[in-house]
């Protein structure tokens, strides 16, 4: 036997990606989205390869949704990702956007919507098991903590308040 696991959900969100390479190849080889489709892509700003004008980058530090519809130009799709030019309030900005950047497609004209999990990259993966192995250590420190406070000068647990009902009672 070997010891080869699968990863599904790795495999799936791949599956899932390549129908969004597919829609958009198709979209960029007749120059317009056929018919009444049109594209919402949410993307993260911050991810690495992400290309985009420094004034739309200060206005969507973290996410931001473009939609593809009637006003794009020079789409390209490439194995990494996809280019694009658009408008915002008459300013034209190319954009480039990794596909593992992406965080959700949808085309509402057939009702059709896909979400995944941003892919990270090496470095933001280590600094997350970082941040998960050092959030557990200060957990079992205060458990530790807790626990000792519970116990008495002679070790024995004291465990919850005790109340006094003699006070209570009618004489």
């Amino acid at each position: 036997m070997s010891d080869i696991e699968f990863d599904y959900e790795y495999l799936g969100q791949r599956a899932l990606r390549q129908v969004v390479i597919d829609v958009l190849t198709v979209t960029a080889d007749l120059g317009e989205a056929p018919g009444d489709h049109h594209f919402y892509i949410e993307f993260l700003t911050d991810a690495a390869g992400v290309v985009m004008p420094d004034h739309l980058k200060a206005a969507y530090p973290e996410r931001m949704t473009i939609v593809l519809q009637h006003q794009f130009e020079n789409l390209r799709i490439d194995d990494e990702g996809f280019s694009v030019t658009l408008w915002f309030r008459g300013r034209q900005a190319d954009l480039a956007v990794p596909f593992d950047a992406m965080t959700s497609f949808a085309d509402p004209s057939a009702e059709f919507g896909l979400r995944f999990e941003p892919e990270l990259s090496a470095e933001a993966e280590e600094k997350s098991i970082s941040m998960a192995v050092s959030a557990k250590r200060a957990v079992s420190k205060a458990a530790a903590r807790e626990a000792e406070a519970e116990q008495d000068d002679a070790g024995h647990d004291v465990g919850a308040d005790v109340v006094n009902l003699d006070a209570f009672r009618k004489k």
